[in-house]
């Protein structure tokens, strides 16, 4: 039996079928009484979207006895039928859910969801800090002073605002060293979130192994750590590149195939933080470790150096792939060829 359920906050909404589509039952449950009526069921295959507390629920039904299916909620839209209602979208996940073809995602451990959420807690961070510097900057443009971008740059600011001499009205400078106070507060707190990040990058053997590549360091380690399914399920190293959005979009029609730009349709966090190390590998100093003969080499020069990152960070995905499969530390083509 499928039992497709429709998670809410308050109400959650069962639609039970046979393998085969026939219908069993249909229901509304409180919270309270959802998790007591599915201990009380016979082992069944339970069907949820991939959304808020899915990954939650899904192991509490797999404690239960239970095989757990998470389907993405934008593969479940197609199968609505006519008005959209808690019923109608229970019993669509049912639908998808006996499509062969469907695809899945893996439930993530408590474990899991809390690097996440130290992760992006870290991300949010950052762009608060950003805000702030880019407002400071703005403000002192007004009066006159002009102050390139980039964090490395606060101490600028802090001299035109604090010099003795200054041009800037007194309520300005007050208003300005209060904005500064808070860039320093976050700065701290987005140190202390790195040192976090990298202890915990340090005590898990995933995350040390995958840090034996050149251009991943504990934040991809620990994204990918965090926000990637096993690598058992995926086929193949191409597979786990077209789930970071790490291949062409595709525009093609009547046997003629057309590529266009980075599809940018799969998870984003582990994607940026891979170009971002293709992009160090490819920077003045990066470029010494680079054999001439090498494909890398090649790509450079004839080709713009964001496309050979890009196409980097494709290849930095397979053989994270690999890696993690295979379990074993990267190995320079040198290396590998030698052996």
């Amino acid at each position: 039996m499928m039992i497709g359920v429709d998670l809410a906050k308050s109400v959650f909404q069962l639609h039970a079928a046979s393998m085969t589509g026939q219908l069993r039952f249909c229901k509304k449950l409180s919270r309270q009484s959802f998790l007591k009526f599915m201990a009380e069921q016979p082992r069944a295959v339970v069907v949820m979207e991939a959304c808020g507390s899915a990954h939650y629920w899904a192991r509490e039904m797999t404690s239960l006895g239970h095989e757990v299916k998470l389907i993405a909620p934008q593969y479940v839209k197609p199968f609505v039928k006519r008005q959209k209602n808690d019923a109608a979208d229970a019993e669509a996940i049912v639908i998808a859910a006996q499509r062969p073809e469907m695809r899945f995602v893996e439930p993530k451990s408590a474990e899991q969801q809390g690097r996440a959420m130290l992760f992006r807690a870290r991300t949010r961070l950052v762009q608060q800090r950003t805000e702030l510097v880019n407002m400071l900057r703005a403000f002192l443009y007004e009066l006159g002073h002009v102050v390139p971008q980039g964090i490395n740059n606060v101490s600028r600011i802090a001299a035109i605002i604090t010099e003795p001499n200054s041009d800037l009205p007194e309520i300005a400078r007050i208003e300005c060293r209060d904005l500064l106070e808070q860039i320093e507060a976050m700065t701290v707190r987005i140190a202390t979130s790195d040192r976090r990040i990298k202890d915990l990058a340090g005590q898990a053997d995933m995350a040390r192994r995958l840090q034996t590549m050149p251009g991943v360091g504990p934040m991809t380690a620990l994204a990918v750590e965090a926000f990637a399914p096993p690598m058992e399920s995926f086929k193949c190293g191409r597979d786990f590149a077209a789930w970071l959005g790490l291949v062409p979009k595709q525009h093609s029609s009547g046997g003629k195939t057309r590529h266009g730009r980075v599809s940018k349709a799969g998870q984003s966090d582990i994607r940026q933080l891979l170009i971002m190390g293709a992009m160090s590998r490819l920077n003045w100093m990066g470029r010494k470790s680079i054999s001439e003969t090498s494909w890398l080499a090649r790509m450079l020069a004839r080709k713009p150096r964001m496309l050979v990152a890009i196409a980097l960070a494709n290849k930095m995905a397979r053989m994270i792939w690999a890696m993690l499969t295979k379990q074993e530390d990267y190995r320079t083509p040198a290396t590998a060829i030698a052996a």
